[in-house]
């Protein structure tokens, strides 16, 4: 099984990626989806999330060598950044939404990035525009970003050219074409429902939910 199977069905084991083709969800766009991500659910599962941390310590071993520093977003990132530093001994910080209003009103807690090879530790990929915001923070604070490393990925034409406009690299452990195969392959979803869901894959926008 391929490691993208893999991080699809543990995504599925803890309900972290649900899909509910017959009774969409609403996105804050007004898009209706069949999917709902939320990948913290995976830390009340201690299997799951070791096998999620091991795969995601190997793929930025593999996809970012030499990397010197890991940055978590704020804040779903934060907690599979550390797990991951502290496996790989690598040093680990994240990034604020904003600056704090008081103190030293630092947006970048934890080790230093200036100067470093640094990869973005996020959840989820969607439209991307929270994480070129955490690349651009980085940048400023004279970081050499590398890439992000996420879990899921929607794979949504948007995300895909704003990251590429961003001059952002992401790798994700799974993504949403994958994760739907193996959906149907466990039968979390019905051969009805998985040509569903693959007519909102090839057009978020349209109303291939009136199917249901």
């Amino acid at each position: 099984m391929k490691d993208s199977e893999r991080a699809a069905k543990a995504l599925l084991n803890a309900k972290a990626v649900f899909l509910r083709p017959s009774e969409p969800f609403t996105w804050a766009s007004g898009i209706k989806s069949p999917v709902y991500c939320d990948n913290r659910l995976l830390l009340g599962y201690p299997a799951i999330r070791a096998e999620i941390e091991e795969l995601l310590k190997n793929l930025i071993e593999r996809e970012y060598p030499g990397a010197e520093v890991l940055m978590g977003t704020s804040t779903a990132g934060i907690p599979h950044a550390a797990i991951v530093a502290e496996k790989t001994g690598l040093p680990m910080g994240y990034v604020r939404s904003g600056n704090k209003d008081h103190g030293r009103q630092n947006r970048i807690e934890g080790a230093s990035p200036e100067g470093k090879k640094t990869v973005i530790v996020e959840d989820l990929i969607s439209t991307g525009g929270s994480v070129i915001e955490v690349a651009e923070a980085l940048r400023e604070a004279g970081a050499e970003v590398m890439g992000i490393a996420s879990l899921f990925t929607y794979g949504l034409r948007k995300g895909i050219d704003r990251l590429a406009a961003a001059n952002l690299k992401n790798v994700s452990l799974s993504d949403f074409e994958t994760l739907s195969r193996v959906a149907l392959e466990e039968k979390y979803i019905t051969p009805e429902e998985y040509e569903m869901v693959s007519a909102f894959r090839a057009d978020p926008n349209g109303n291939w939910y009136e199917k249901a």
